[in-house]
C-alpha cells in the first residue's frame, strides 16, 4: 500500500518546485520530506524525482503519482461532501480561478447572491490569465475554472460553453466606425492597438487569426490587465480587441463603440467554465459552478450580436 504521507509530500515538493519550499510550507523540516519521499522511492524502485541545484523536476513516474494522490483526495473531498448533504449540511470550501475580463460580471451580483445563499461556504477566487488558470485546473489547485476563447485539452472537461464573439473596441467616433460593415484585420493597420500578453486567451486568438490572415500586427500597447486596455481605448490613445460583456459599462456610457470581427475564429469565440478531466466536483463546487451558470451573462446566454 502506497505511504499517503509520502505521497502528500511529493505532491507539495512537486507543486513548490524545492523539498526547502514544501518543508516550509508544510512547516516541517526539510530531512522529514527528503526521508519520506526517499524510501517511497526506494519501496517502489523507481525514481521520483531529479534533484538539481536549483531545485527538482518530477519524473513521468513520479507525476504518475501525484495525479494519483490528487486524484484521490478529489475523490475523498467529494465523498465527504456528497454525505454532508444527505445530512442536509451545506458547508465547504471551493476555489475558482477567474479571468480579469470576467471579474465585473462575477461581483455585480452573482457572487454576493451565492454568498447568501450559502452562507457556510467559503470561496477562494483567483485572478489568472488563460494558461495560469489552466494549469491551477490541472494540477488540482482549484475546483473549476472561468475561461475565454481557451483551446482543445483533454484534461479539461466542459460544464457550460456560451459565445461571446472577439469584437474591436474603438473610442468614441473613432473613424472605423464609419465602415458600417464587419473589420478586417488589414483595416486596423495604421491605428494605435493594444493587446493583452501572451498567456491571455484574447491575446492567443488574436495571434491565431494574424498567422492564418499572414499579417503582421504591431502593438504599440502590451499588457496583462483588462482595465489599462480598457483605459486605452476610452482615453482615446487607441483600439482592442474584447467581447462585449467585459466593457459592456464603457459602451453604455457611449465611451466606446464596438464593431464586429469578419474573422470566423474571432465571431466563434467563447466563455466556458471548466474543470479537470475525472475530478468529481464537491457538492459546493457544483452548487457554485450552477449558480454562476444561471447568474453571469457570460454564461446564462450567448452576447447578443450588433449587426444583423
Amino acid at each position: 500500500m502506497l505511504n499517503q504521507r509520502a505521497l502528500a509530500y511529493l505532491s507539495e515538493v512537486v507543486r513548490r518546485g524545492s523539498f526547502r519550499r514544501a518543508a516550509d510550507h508544510l512547516n516541517i523540516d526539510v530531512s522529514v520530506v527528503s526521508r519520506q519521499i526517499k524510501a517511497l522511492e526506494e519501496s517502489l524502485g523507481v525514481a521520483l524525482l531529479h534533484r538539481h541545484s536549483s531545485g527538482v523536476q518530477v519524473t513521468e513516474s513520479g507525476q504518475f503519482l501525484v495525479d494519483h494522490f490528487q486524484g484521490q483526495m478529489s475523490a475523498e473531498k467529494a465523498v465527504l461532501s456528497k454525505l454532508q448533504k444527505l445530512q442536509g449540511l451545506v458547508s465547504g470550501q471551493v476555489a475558482i480561478a477567474v479571468g480579469e475580463g470576467f471579474i465585473a460580471d462575477l461581483v455585480s451580483e452573482p457572487l454576493e447572491s451565492f454568498m447568501t445563499a450559502y452562507p457556510g461556504i467559503e470561496l477562494d477566487v483567483t485572478m489568472a490569465g488563460m494558461d495560469e488558470a489552466i494549469d491551477l485546473v490541472t494540477q488540482g489547485h482549484v475546483d473549476f475554472a472561468l475561461l475565454y476563447a481557451p483551446p482543445v485539452d483533454a484534461q479539461l472537461v466542459c460544464h457550460v460553453e456560451t459565445k461571446h464573439p472577439l469584437d474591436l473596441i474603438v473610442p468614441a467616433g473613432h473613424p472605423l466606425m464609419a465602415l458600417r460593415r464587419q473589420v478586417f484585420l488589414q483595416d486596423i493597420e495604421g491605428y494605435p492597438l493594444g493587446l493583452m500578453n501572451h498567456p491571455f486567451g484574447m491575446r492567443h486568438l488574436v495571434n491565431a487569426v494574424a498567422h492564418q490572415e499572414r499579417i503582421s500586427l504591431r502593438a504599440r500597447l502590451h499588457t496583462n490587465s483588462v482595465a489599462v486596455l480598457r483605459n486605452f481605448v476610452v482615453s482615446g490613445i487607441g483600439v482592442t480587441f474584447m467581447p462585449q460583456l467585459t466593457v459592456i459599462d464603457a459602451l453604455d456610457d457611449a465611451e466606446i463603440g464596438i464593431l464586429e470581427m469578419a474573422h470566423p475564429a474571432l465571431n466563434g469565440a467563447t466563455a466556458q467554465i471548466v474543470s479537470r478531466q475525472g475530478r468529481a466536483l464537491t457538492v459546493s463546487a457544483e452548487a457554485c459552478l450552477e449558480h454562476l451558470r444561471r447568474g453571469m451573462r457570460f454564461f446564462n446566454s450567448d452576447a447578443p450580436r450588433l449587426l444583423s
